[in-house]
């Protein structure tokens, strides 16, 4: 079963599997009404998404079926990303999406209609090693478009269950094919926003789900000190400088967010950075656990280069990580991702 986005790179993993002797099935997932609102140029799961998938299975000669998964999508993604960014946190919907979505419920539904696999057009790579018995997720090769960290919360089973037709692939290589194909979406735009927040502005998204706004209060220095008045603690996010609105004599940073008492702490930049942060939820994928500290490459954002640290388990579900050089704003929420060489160990959730 193939989830199929509408875009080039899952066409492109339903003709690969085809291909290769496969069975495929291309599902597009429904995740909210396509009310318009949601229709944007580098979104996915839009109206003309649908319609693109549809041509592309019709063209390959598979079936092709839509499900509805916007109930679950509204409470484990839009719910989740709410009630972590009203906390003062910054959520990841992408992961969860993946997590509970795409190698959870899709898979579910695989699974109950005899499928074997869920397919998906992630640049990233899957294997088994025999000689630790466990499913171990690897980077994609094409390091530009790689997204094994958006894929850390994997669990050993949804690997077991899972195919990557793209991991071995670059990006322009997956272009020539589609074109070569004739696929209607062989030069479309990659998706690259919030799928449910096309236009960036989170804070509106929040204040019209809830039906409330959010209200001004104090933004303060790390002495306590009333600098002026923030808009609204949704508003900013950890190491923001522009848009503070603020007459200051020198640049100052958004450092930390006090939701208890709606206060926005700022900070000279030299402040936000540390070599220390601890992590719960954790997923280890190439190792059970860590029986011992691991020197790992590490990264704390999807964009960001990986770097030299230490990791220790210092409990069930909690992860201290020591960075070989200071890292600037680690942001409360965001994910954790361990890297050794190609292969991802495991991630967690900053706290």
């Amino acid at each position: 079963m193939v989830g199929m986005s509408g875009g080039v790179d899952s066409s492109v993993c339903s003709y690969l599997l085809l291909k290769n002797g496969w069975e495929p099935t291309g599902v597009n997932c429904r995740f909210f009404d396509n009310d318009g609102a949601f229709i944007a140029e580098k979104t996915c799961c839009s109206l003309e998404d649908s319609m693109d998938a549809r041509s592309v299975a019709y063209k390959l000669g598979i079936p092709f079926y839509v499900f509805n998964f916007t109930e679950d999508f509204r409470e484990k993604v839009i719910g989740k990303f709410i009630d972590v960014y009203q906390k003062g946190a910054t959520p990841n919907p992408c992961i969860d999406c993946n997590r509970y979505l795409k190698f959870d419920k899709l898979l579910k539904r695989a699974l109950e209609l005899e499928h074997d696999y869920v397919a998906t057009g992630h640049y990233a790579r899957n294997e088994y090693d025999e000689i630790s018995g466990r499913f171990l997720l690897k980077k994609g090769v094409d390091e530009t478009k790689d997204q094994s960290y958006v894929l850390y919360a994997l669990t050993q089973f949804q690997l077991a269950h899972t195919l990557f037709p793209l991991g071995g692939l670059k990006k322009d290589e997956v272009r020539a094919i589609a074109e070569e194909i004739g696929f209607v979406n062989a030069k479309k735009h990659d998706s690259q926003d919030i799928c449910f927040v096309p236009d960036g502005d989170y804070a509106s998204f929040i204040e019209k789900s809830l039906n409330k706004t959010f209200p001004c209060g104090d933004f303060v220095d790390r002495d306590g000190n009333v600098l002026g008045t923030h808009k609204g603690i949704i508003r900013y996010t950890i190491g923001q400088r522009r848009g503070l609105g603020l007459s200051l004599k020198a640049p100052l940073y958004v450092l930390e967010k006090d939701p208890e008492n709606n206060k926005v702490i700022l900070s000279e930049e030299e402040y936000l950075f540390s070599k220390n942060l601890y992590a719960s939820d954790v997923n280890l994928i190439a190792v059970e656990k860590l029986d011992k500290p691991m020197r790992v490459k590490a990264k704390v954002r999807y964009k960001q280069g990986e770097q030299w640290a230490t990791a220790e388990q210092v409990g069930e579900d909690r992860l201290h990580i020591e960075f070989d050089f200071p890292q600037r704003a680690f942001a409360k929420g965001q994910a954790v991702v361990l890297y050794d060489g190609d292969v991802v160990v495991g991630g967690a959730t900053i706290e």
